[in-house]
């Protein structure tokens, strides 16, 4: 079973390497803006 597990895992990183070339790379979502404080006291 050992053996099995690992070529279906070699097919998905070969499948994912293919749709990656036709299509392009997955779409990594935005980092979220961290909110930096500001002293915005007037003087």
């Amino acid at each position: 079973m050992d053996y099995i597990e690992k070529v279906l895992e070699k097919l998905k990183d070969w499948a994912r390497k293919l749709i990656e070339t036709l299509l392009g790379p997955e779409p990594e979502p935005e980092p979220e803006l961290i909110p930096i404080p500001v002293n915005d006291r007037r003087r």
